[in-house]
């Protein structure tokens, strides 16, 4: 609308038309109740009322108001069609529209004028001039339109008494005091102060509660309050705690800004310094920087020629991506990586064997042929000039020291070390890289460890390389080939890199635990250096010489405070770690360790003597007795060789009627070894007379042969020898009658052939306290290259055929 059509809402519109009963009795200010102020001072006796919900208005305000058209239209048309054009705005709090009654309205509320009605779709909009406080004496339309008969009370106020004055005055300067501190009041507030003094209380109490930003039941007690002073007592409080308001967000909006202009300061200095060096010539962006530092990576290092080109290549991209794109990204990490690797830096190789066999005789008790082994290597190197391109085996049971040995090389040789295990890796990827164009690719594990040693000649140990697995993701195992052979490794391709790496300087060193699972053609590219496993007199120099001084040493207990005497070692060895390794052994320390440590604090003792005597105090009863040699008719001991080192196996033959022939076989066999027991079975059948035993014997007898300990499985081609003596032994009825222990595998025609594992087997023998054996005679240079202090005191026969173990066992 106009502001030349103030006097009525849009009266031209239809929609405002004539107004109805209501409006007339309301324009002659006719019925009860007369109003406190004369109509002809045009305020109305008769009201309608609109209801506001955030905060009272007072009559100080002018101030635009929304509200729905859809509710109030009614209500705005009707106010339109008087001659005053004014409405009662009373304040109802958090009331909903819908929920709304007249009992929810206040008895005080202001008489605004309106002005300048406007209406959108849903909304009507006008600006609200506060004249008066009304008090409503009756309702005369309880639905909405709300139309209420009202006086306008008199506000009692003495100008002129001191403490009025006071307060006004208070209010006056808390405004002006209101007016820096928030701009937002600006221009309203020096309207304002140029309008009232302290002589106009009323208005400037009003005035000063409606800047406040005061609840509004705060805020319509104070429109409620009449007298002027006791307004005046409520509204201070409010103000100052305006200004307090106020003051703390200046402060904080201040500390805000100064932090951030620092920033900005910081930002425009850098940026101009920026663009001043690059005028100069003396700075670069951060492309050029990181081209620079990649070239300077390469300084001292003998690039080859066609990853120089790659690089070269890459680096020109470099140059021209954008720093934000993903790309750039992707190339400065391929860069890295390649910049990163040692081209063309090696270390200088310690062929000493002197050093050699001290750093191996101090790091490692035992193992007299596996020392010898890797000096042997190492003295072919120093011939060589380099021991690159060489691949070591180390094959033994667990807790023997593979790995420690592998350490030992490196440290002998001078050489930087890294170990990683593949024990359980299925993904080829792990081997050879992941291409570039996956997200998150990164180069295998050998590349790392050139990387991390930054040399081409590190010792890299592959450890539990038989416990390598496969899945839809490739086949480690094969992936492998390239990296060990040294016909190929000298041109190794990362799937990453995509450039040739020289593997052949690298010295690899693998462990296992058995070959079993090892693909033929990678065991063919590896010498195998085995570790069988220690005797007692080995773990107790072990345990004397490295174990027990390193968990005092680890635990800071003084090596006196704690005897151990060598006859309880030894029981320890014996009856609670007979492994082929020392783990089991070091666990047993450990646990003697900790029991010494309490009781030394809690009885106060300086020492501990831990003897034969007392052990039980610290480990319990012994896990494993004395093994007794099982002896009888029909009954043999056997020389197995398990992952866990070499072990005795008795076999068992009896006889249980004579009803039928039969043969059953028990005790958790293999295949070969069900296979074996045939043979045996099927030779002792065909031979009895030719060693001394009753032809028909087996043709009425059902022979029951088994192996003891049936919960553990057992197999392999060994048994043969021990099988066929058993059988025959019964045949016979002729017990062993002293301990004997054989190993070897037989054919059908009586044929005896090798086996392995001779070494674990003769320590097996020794440990039971066997000291004649029976083997192969394919076995003789097996048997010859053992230690001395192995072979000491050991009574060996070998046999071509099984005539010959028949002539050792039955004379």
């Amino acid at each position: 609308m106009s502001d030349d059509n103030e006097q009525g809402f849009e009266q031209d519109s239809p929609e405002w038309g004539q107004a109805e009963e209501q409006d007339e009795a309301f324009q002659a200010g006719s019925g009860p109740g007369q109003s406190v102020v004369p109509a002809s001072d045009s305020l109305p006796e008769r009201v309608y009322l609109l209801p506001i919900h955030n905060r009272p208005f007072f009559p100080a305000q002018v101030q635009p108001l929304v509200i729905n058209r859809e509710r109030w239209e009614e209500t705005i048309r009707r106010v339109g069609n008087t001659p005053h054009q004014m409405v009662g705005l009373a304040f109802v709090g958090e009331a909903g529209v819908e929920e709304l009654g007249h009992e929810d309205f206040p008895v005080v509320g202001t008489a605004v004028k309106v002005h300048k009605l406007q209406g959108e779709e849903s909304q009507l909009q006008f600006i609200a001039q506060g004249m008066r406080r009304f008090r409503i004496q009756r309702w005369l339309s309880k639905e909405p339109p709300y139309l209420v008969e009202v006086s306008y009370p008199r506000e009692p106020v003495d100008a002129e008494d001191d403490e009025t004055r006071a307060y006004a005055m208070a209010l006056i300067n808390g405004i002006k005091e209101l007016l820096p501190i928030n701009p937002l009041y600006g221009e309203e507030l020096k309207h304002y102060l140029n309008r009232f003094s302290p002589h106009e209380p009323g208005p400037l109490t009003d005035f000063a509660a409606a800047i406040t930003s005061a609840k509004g039941p705060e805020l319509q007690d104070v429109l409620a309050t009449l007298p002027v002073t006791e307004r005046m007592q409520k509204v201070l409080p409010l103000l100052r705690k305006e200004i307090d308001v106020a003051q703390l967000q200046s402060e904080i909006s201040e500390q805000v800004n100064a932090q951030m202009q620092e920033r900005q300061r910081e930002f425009f200095l850098r940026e101009q310094l920026k663009v001043i060096q690059r005028e100069l010539g003396i700075s670069k962006d951060d492309r050029e920087n990181d081209v620079d530092t990649f070239r300077a990576r390469l300084t001292d290092k003998v690039v080859p020629e066609r990853v120089m080109e790659r690089i070269d290549d890459e680096l020109d991209k470099l140059s021209v991506l954008e720093t934000g794109s993903p790309e750039y990204g992707t190339t400065r990490h391929y860069l890295d990586w390649l910049t990163s690797l040692p081209w063309g830096i090696t270390s200088d190789d310690q062929l000493d064997l002197a050093h050699a066999r001290q750093v191996l005789d101090r790091d490692h008790d035992g193992l007299k042929d596996v020392k010898e082994r890797i000096v042997e290597f190492l003295a072919e190197g120093t011939f060589k000039g380099d021991v690159g391109g060489s691949i070591l085996l180390l094959v033994g049971p667990p807790g023997v020291g593979k790995t420690s040995v592998g350490r030992s090389i490196a440290e002998a040789l001078g050489r930087e070390f890294y170990r990683f295990s593949v024990g359980g890796m299925r993904d080829e990827a792990e081997i050879k890289g992941h291409r570039r164009t996956y997200v998150g690719a990164m180069p295998g594990k050998l590349v790392q460890a050139i990387k991390e040693v930054e040399v081409e000649n590190p010792v890299i140990m592959l450890d539990e390389i038989d416990k390598m697995g496969q899945s839809f993701q490739g086949d480690p195992a094969s992936a492998l080939l390239e990296v060990l052979d040294p016909e190929q490794n000298v041109d190794f391709l990362d799937h990453y890199l995509d450039v040739r790496l020289d593997l052949s300087k690298v010295l690899f060193v693998c462990t296992a635990n058995t070959l079993d699972s090892l693909p033929p053609a990678l065991l063919d590219r590896m010498e195998q250096i085995r570790l069988s496993g220690y005797i007692a007199e080995e773990k107790i120099a072990i345990a004397k010489h490295h174990l027990w001084p390193k968990l005092l040493k680890r635990d800071h207990i003084p090596k006196k405070r704690i005897n151990l005497t060598d006859a309880a070692l030894r029981q320890i060895i014996e009856g609670y770690a007979r492994e082929a390794g020392v783990r089991q052994l070091e666990k047993q320390l450990h646990r003697i360790v900790r029991k010494a440590a309490v009781k030394l604090l809690e009885n106060g003792q300086q020492t501990i003597k831990i003897s034969v005597k007392n052990l039980e105090e610290f480990l319990g009863a012994p896990t494993f007795r004395k093994e007794q040699v099982m002896k009888g008719e029909g009954v043999v001991t056997g020389l197995a060789w398990t992952a866990m080192g070499g072990a005795t196996l008795s076999v068992e033959a009896g006889k249980v009627h004579a009803l039928e022939r039969g043969f059953k076989l028990t005790g958790q066999l293999g295949e070969v070894m069900k296979e074996s027991a045939n043979i045996a079975y099927s030779y002792v059948l065909g031979h009895l007379g030719d060693y001394g035993a009753e032809p028909d014997f087996f043709d009425s007898a059902f022979v029951h042969l088994h192996v003891p300990e049936g919960a553990t499985p057992k197999d392999g081609p060994s048994a043969g020898v021990t099988m066929t003596t058993a059988l025959l032994s019964l045949a016979r009825h002729e017990p062993i009658d002293r301990p004997l222990a054989m190993t070897g595998e037989l054919t059908l025609t009586g044929q005896v052939l090798p086996v392995g594992g001779i070494r674990e087997k003769i320590i097996a023998a020794r440990r039971s306290e066997i000291f004649e054996v029976i083997l192969p005679d394919a076995n003789r240079r097996d048997y010859e290259e053992l230690p001395d202090y192995l072979r000491d005191g050991m009574t060996v026969h070998f046999a071509k055929h099984y005539r010959d173990v028949a002539r050792v066992v039955f004379g």
